[in-house]
């Protein structure tokens, strides 16, 4: 049976080339983004804020609206997650290169799937396991200050030391106080590069869809913040926004228990990724053609509603960037991708409590890949 790759292209401009581009700018060099040479730049990523979803609820967030223009459109990452979209921000390549290729992943090392937001530990060592160095640490080199301003919870996490080594950490608890922050950053500071994280929205996303009046709040809250801090940039003070992903909505209606299915498991040692994109490991022993033809089964059960590939498919076809050889292993010999508004779950997991997530994210969908990139203060288009 013949691959099930989706045909679609990813944009010449690339969540990859913000951050980037924003060091660029500071040194007063040439950029992917054109950005116009400037002292200071602040990189807000607002985890989950999909291009789609914005343009839905526009008049809920007037200000970003009011940036909106062609060029506001930009490529994530696949996989649509945040382990994987935060750290191509934060290195500026993709994530066959700096390893973070899903939300689980398998560490053929250890022979288990391990969490890539959550589960760091002595056998996955952020500073091995995130392979490249920051965009954080290429501006220490250049002699420019890097920081990252989220909330305390956030500060001495595994992943932060994996994706935002280089940058001094700053917590603030609120939105606003993130803001404040970074405002207090860019009046002492003569050169500053300055990532600022909003995880509200795929908060209130995840526990209640990007469509309830939670997702909106968080919306105005993050418009109403971004204008105000927008107001008071400096002409060598420059602004962008952006997001790792988008989100849709899946009812628990539209979960599909893929287990209840023997064939589809048949032969699977690990299961990782996310519930709209599965990474499926099989026994060590299984060569390609038993991934090709776990491949052929899914894509005769599941063809109509998912995208399914095989791991050399992929890498072939440049989903994952250039992938590194160490980086190989990680990603699922079968890959499961949703199309349609669906979440696979294994019901033969002990712990079901993921399965009460309403928005989602993960496949290839514009939902889920497509992202603003919003520019103001010096950048303003």
């Amino acid at each position: 049976m013949p691959s099930m790759l989706p045909a679609r292209q990813f944009s010449t401009l690339r969540l990859a080339d913000v951050l980037t581009s924003s060091l660029a700018s500071v040194q007063g060099l040439p950029n992917p983004l054109r950005l116009v040479p400037t002292n200071k730049t602040v990189v807000v990523l607002a985890d989950g804020l999909g291009i789609s979803s914005l343009r839905a609820r526009a008049g809920h967030a007037r200000f970003l609206k009011s940036l909106l223009t062609k060029s506001s459109v930009i490529d994530g990452v696949f996989p649509s997650t945040t382990a994987a979209g935060i750290t191509t921000l934060a290195t500026g390549v993709a994530p066959g290169q700096h390893g973070l290729v899903g939300y689980r992943v398998r560490d053929a090392d250890r022979d288990r799937v391990v969490n890539q937001l959550t589960g760091w530990d002595d056998g996955m060592r952020p500073e091995t396991w995130q392979r490249v160095r920051t965009v954080f640490e290429r501006a220490a080199d250049a002699g420019v200050p890097g920081f990252a301003i989220g909330p305390r919870r956030y500060s001495a996490s595994g992943f932060t030391q994996a994706a935002l080594r280089g940058a001094r950490y700053v917590p603030a608890e609120s939105v606003s106080d993130r803001f404040a922050a970074a405002r207090h950053l860019l009046d002492t500071e003569p050169r500053a590069l300055v990532y600022l994280y909003v995880p509200e929205l795929d908060v209130a996303a995840h526990a209640h869809g990007w469509e309830s009046d939670r997702w909106l709040a968080a919306l105005e809250v993050l418009d109403d913040a971004t204008a105000r801090f927008a107001a008071g940039l400096t002409a060598d003070e420059g602004l962008l926004l952006t997001a790792d992903h988008g989100i849709i909505d899946v009812p628990a209606t539209s979960h599909v228990l893929f287990d209840t299915v023997p064939e589809l498991v048949g032969g699977v040692r690990h299961i990782g990724g996310d519930p709209r994109c599965l990474h499926l490991y099989l026994e060590p022993e299984a060569v390609d053609e038993a991934a090709a033809a776990l491949a052929d089964t899914w894509r005769a059960v599941e063809g109509h509603r998912a995208w399914i590939f095989t791991r050399t498919e992929a890498v072939e076809s440049g989903l994952f960037g250039d992938v590194s050889p160490d980086v190989l292993p990680r990603i699922g010999d079968v890959i499961v991708a949703a199309r349609k508004l669906i979440a696979y779950y294994d019901s033969r997991e002990p712990n079901q409590s993921a399965r009460s997530m309403v928005g989602q994210h993960g496949s290839l969908t514009d939902e889920e890949l497509r992202v603003p990139l919003i520019r103001s203060g010096a950048f303003s288009a």
